[in-house]
């Protein structure tokens, strides 16, 4: 695992030392890791959302109603 050095704002650092006193966590590294690894998965939910939204403005105009649209969008991931 790579080893890294960073520092922290007082108000960050407060907050990082409550969490991890809180006993939900077991170090200030297994934090963090947890914050990197949901800002990842929340950025590829984005790229997601993106991709589908440029799709669709590609696609043009439709004259389906918004619960056809809803229910293809749960049968076309």
């Amino acid at each position: 695992m790579a080893r890294q050095s960073i520092s922290f704002t007082k108000t960050n650092d407060e907050w990082l030392k409550a969490l991890k006193n809180s006993k939900e966590y077991a170090s200030k590294n297994e934090l963090v890791n947890d914050l990197i690894r949901q800002t990842h998965k929340q950025q590829q939910q984005t790229d997601w959302i993106s991709a589908k939204i440029e799709k669709a403005e590609k696609s043009g105009f439709t004259t389906d109603t918004k619960e056809q649209i809803l229910a293809q969008s749960k049968t076309n991931p």
